[in-house]
């Protein structure tokens, strides 16, 4: 029988199952990540939709456009990835944080992709100021920058959150209840909320700190 210790050592990662998970856009849109290791693959889910009961699944494009600040929307892939959604809201930037988003007209708008998993283990505040310094940028050169993630519901509404908690300056409440007031289906995961009270508590124990 083998010690642990030799069992550690003896193991390969070529023995970790995938790990499989469909996901249903509010498009309707379908596609699987798969994990093997810390690997990750994202395809179309070429299977036809389960029979569903209850209910009938929408499936029309969300092209809903939140206006959090005249410079600054959030919305949905398919916002994204709709070129007169995007002509008539003078899109000149867009902030791709989804995971496994194409961006369809690169030589038309100013990109940048930061993927972050809709997960509430994932560490959002790792991305946010790179994601507050696009947007800032977005701002300087009087252009309009869209924010999405796949369903416009969790990832994108918490980095708007937390660029305007981190560079307008504005409190948790006041800059959730802006996003949501900009665009209703707003719902980040209760990881990404709590990691957003954190930074502003933080953020005040620094100022306390440094003015003593």
């Amino acid at each position: 029988m083998q010690s642990l210790t030799e069992e550690i050592q003896s193991f390969s990662r070529t023995r970790l199952r995938k790990q499989c998970t469909r996901v249903t856009s509010l498009s309707g849109r379908r596609i699987i990540e798969t994990w093997k290791g810390s690997t990750i693959t994202v395809v179309e889910d070429p299977a036809p939709p389960e029979k569903t009961l209850g209910y009938v699944p929408d499936t029309s494009w969300d092209l809903q456009v939140g206006i959090v600040k005249p410079y600054l929307l959030l919305g949905s892939q398919d916002a994204a990835h709709d070129f007169g959604t995007l002509r008539k809201h003078k899109v000149s930037h867009i902030l791709n944080v989804a995971f496994g988003v194409e961006n369809v007209f690169p030589d038309l708008f100013i990109y940048k992709t930061v993927s972050i998993l809709d997960h509430p283990d994932a560490d959002l505040l790792l991305h946010i100021q790179d994601c507050c310094d696009f947007i800032q940028q977005a701002r300087s050169e009087k252009g309009v920058v869209l924010v999405h993630c796949n369903a416009g519901v969790s990832r994108a509404p918490a980095v708007v959150t937390g660029y305007l908690m981190s560079c307008d300056g504005q409190s948790f409440n006041d800059a959730l209840s802006l996003v949501k007031s900009a665009r209703p289906a707003s719902y980040p995961n209760p990881g990404f909320l709590e990691q957003l009270k954190e930074q502003k508590k933080k953020k005040k124990k620094n100022i306390l700190v440094n003015k003593f």
